[in-house]
């Protein structure tokens, strides 16, 4: 696994961490809620991404 990819897995696992954690809290900010899960995707898309090329240049 290259180092680009696995800083890309911890920073989605600190999202979802993020993510759980403000869904538990009480009056959390449905902003920036909303933004944390615009940035887990966008994380995911990058590292389906970098998948598919990996396994094409391999």
């Amino acid at each position: 696994m290259s180092k680009r990819l696995f800083r890309l897995m911890e920073h989605y696992q600190k999202l979802d961490a993020m993510i759980a954690a403000a869904q538990r809290r009480r009056g959390s900010d449905g902003c920036e809620l909303l933004r944390l899960k615009t940035l887990k995707l966008a994380i995911k898309e990058r590292i389906a991404r970098a998948m598919k090329s990996r396994t094409f240049a391999g």
